[in-house]
């Protein structure tokens, strides 16, 4: 008889990690649920620890589940990062970043501690091997694919990694809960950062950086003229593309388009001016492919909510990239991710450094 194979997954209390433990043990692994702690009082060395968490009723499915606190790692990693990206004019994605920082690794310290051979997520994305690599794949719900976010993954990540829920869509995943007795079958999905109250950042930032609103108040808000318009809060407050909250009057509306951190100013214009088809990107990650040697054809998307739009990938050195997509994209975020697939498959990704806009060539 062969020894079952050990999984850790994941476990965040809602249903789709619950699910694809459930899923686990059916298909006869022997399986551990880990709940990563990020928010509570800072670690001294992590260390497991047993979890109160429950995570089905049903007699078949008692899956033990253990704590691992990574509250320091995590303001590291991921608040730290989060700061530094708006006070650096940028757009943070701390959920993409916490997925590679603190989740894969918080996982694989589960792995090493308990001697497991696998590690699995409740994410809707899929994986395989073929042609000598490890591939990513978008899960088979197109409303809930989260590709987007698993770009940083390593093909070492990949090689250990387990999305039970690849090919179901959400109401199928519901259906399942209910069947394996899952305690969060009804749980409605957060779509908040999990360290910022009711998703507002603004409010955050002023509470988090003491004197960071007084600090930034006054500067100019600048026409794409150049003439000064108005005054902002500070440009940490702003995001590219954003329209409201301007506190400017104007014949058309105006929208964020460059954040000068150096003098302090917001730039805006018409929403033509957001439109841009050429971005470099950075820290690149590749996953179907082995090297980038020359230009390839791909499909782009520079936001988790973006449509997909050809485009071409030609190298760059330092591990960039320059992307030139068929057909404008909007709202091009420096700091958020541009992430490139071929069909199903998620070639790789990089963050997104400078923006050419298409006005300006």
């Amino acid at each position: 008889m062969h020894e079952k194979k050990k999984v850790v997954v994941g476990i965040s209390g809602g249903v789709d990690s619950a699910v694809s433990a459930c899923i686990l043990v059916e298909q006869g692994y022997e399986v551990t649920g880990l709940n990563i702690k990020v928010l509570d009082s800072l670690d001294e060395e992590p260390s497991l620890k047993p979890s109160p968490l429950v995570i089905s009723d049903h007699p078949d499915f008692q899956i033990p589940v253990l704590t691992l606190n990574l509250s320091s790692k995590f303001r590291d990693d991921v608040i730290h990062y989060f700061h530094d990206d708006y006070l650096g004019g940028r757009t943070p994605n701390p959920c993409m970043v916490c997925n590679k920082k603190i989740k894969w690794f918080g996982l694989f310290e589960g792995l090493k501690l308990l001697d497991a051979d696998f590690v699995a997520t409740g994410h809707f994305a899929a994986t395989d091997f073929s042609n000598g690599r490890y591939r990513l794949y978008k899960g088979a719900d197109q409303e809930k694919d989260q590709s987007y976010f698993l770009w940083m993954l390593s093909q070492s990540d990949l090689s250990k990694t387990l999305f039970p829920l690849g090919k179901l869509t959400k109401p199928e995943v519901r259906k399942l809960a209910h069947s394996f007795g899952v305690r969060a079958a009804e749980k409605k999905e957060s779509q908040e950062i999990c360290f910022v109250p009711q998703d507002d950042y603004c409010s955050y930032l002023e509470g988090a950086i003491p004197g960071l609103a007084e600090k930034m108040a006054g500067g100019d808000i600048v026409d794409e003229t150049g003439n000064i318009i108005g005054k902002h809060r500070g440009y940490p407050f702003y995001t590219i593309g954003q329209r409201r909250g301007l506190g400017v009057s104007a014949k058309e509306p105006l929208y964020v388009t460059a954040l000068d951190t150096k003098h302090n100013r917001i730039h805006v214009g018409k929403k033509s001016d957001l439109e841009c088809t050429q971005l470099i990107a950075t820290g690149l990650n590749l996953i179907g492919l082995e090297s980038l040697t020359g230009p390839i054809e791909a499909c782009g998307k520079i936001r988790y909510r973006d449509k997909e739009t050809p485009c071409i990938i030609e190298p760059l050195q330092d591990n960039s990239a320059t992307v030139s997509f068929i057909s404008p994209k909007s709202a091009v975020s420096i700091g958020q991710a541009a992430v490139f697939y071929r069909d199903s498959e998620v070639l790789g990704g990089g963050f997104i450094s400078r923006i050419i806009n298409s006005t300006n060539q």
